[in-house]
């Protein structure tokens, strides 16, 4: 029986959110099902100092002191030197793609980390085949090296009542990725039509929110930041529509949570989207407003429609499963052990 180190650290923040949500999801899948007869060991708390010391320097020597066999590091950095093999899983590549998306140090780390951990994992899993040909494109990772395991809805569903009145939702920290102000815009472009829909855009502020504001011109625009799991259940369960206008997205895990309560999801054309929500979303150019206005004024003003895609993304969300998710993962392990 060979022991699984599993760097859990996100999971155990609170109210985990992002790239943490896929760590603590996948950690209770994997303790539920188990790892393959091996036994699993979760590392739940850094050290003292910045994270980078505890990855490359506290996190060796724990790995070397317990004996660890493999090592698997689910949020995109691990010890460049260390005692074992390790799995790294890369959730996209959009700190390389869209500059000025993270602050400057964090950014750096990432470009720095990411890319030599990546190089030097011995196996890289991905979330889409989106993430998975940018990390071979960008880093030159073998593709023999590297697997890719979609997510899974994630959010419990539960009894919270939404918001009153009609409302378009984005969900997703307020940063330059997420494309904000081109929905802004056609949003706008609606009210003047006589659109009674508020827009409400959930999510922490890294630093745009008053520009959102501001870009909103006194249009009924909430920004009531980062929201609790079960006040962002009830706010998907509640929407008229989810909207995600991104211009990069490694999977897209709040679109899946959408389709999966039957909320209508309209999805830029970009990065990993397309390949997330299939033919259960609709899909726009993210580099233009007046496709998103026509769009959204389309499935608003059709009831038909509107079925159509709560029917297909439930029954879309429902072939994605964090069990699944845990089986393939394992057996990612198993090739190294």
């Amino acid at each position: 029986m060979a022991l699984i180190a599993f760097d859990a650290r996100d999971a155990f923040v609170p109210m985990p959110h992002g790239s943490g949500v896929y760590v603590a999801r996948l950690l209770a899948a994997l303790q539920r099902g188990g790892v393959g007869g091996h036994e699993l060991w979760p590392v739940r708390g850094g050290g003292p100092g910045p994270e980078v010391l505890f990855e490359q320097l506290t996190l060796p020597r724990l790995l070397r002191r317990r004996g660890a066999a493999l090592l698997h590091a689910p949020d995109s950095f691990l010890p460049l030197r260390r005692s074992c093999p390790a799995v790294l899983t890369v959730h996209d590549l959009g700190f390389e793609s869209v500059r000025g998306d993270m602050p400057l140090r964090t950014g750096l780390k990432y470009r720095a980390l990411v890319r030599a951990g990546a190089r030097s994992a011995e196996r890289v899993i991905c979330p889409s085949r989106f993430t998975a040909g940018d990390v071979m494109a960008r880093y030159r990772v073998p593709e023999d090296r590297i697997r890719v395991i979609p997510e899974a809805p994630a959010l419990p569903v539960g009894e919270l009542a939404p918001p009153d009145g009609p409302y378009v939702l984005a969900a997703g920290d307020l940063r330059p990725k997420k494309n904000l102000p081109v929905l802004i815009g056609a949003y706008r472009s609606l009210r003047r039509r006589g659109l009674p829909h508020r827009l409400v855009l959930a999510g922490a502020d890294l630093g745009l929110a008053e520009s959102l504001r501001l870009l909103a011109g006194g249009e009924p625009v909430e920004l009531p930041g980062f929201v609790s799991d079960a006040q962002l259940d009830a706010l998907i369960r509640g929407a008229a529509a989810l909207v995600l206008p991104s211009v990069y997205e490694g999977f897209g895990l709040i679109a899946l949570e959408a389709m999966a309560r039957g909320c209508p999801t309209l999805l830029a054309r970009a990065g990993a989207l397309p390949e997330t929500g299939g033919e259960a979303a609709r899909y726009f150019d993210p580099g233009s407003a007046e496709e998103l206005t026509e769009l959204l004024a389309s499935v608003l003003g059709d009831s038909v429609e509107q079925a159509r895609l709560r029917a297909a993304g439930r029954a879309r969300a429902a072939t994605f499963s964090w069990e699944r998710a845990a089986a393939e993962t394992v057996a990612v392990y198993e090739e190294l052990l």
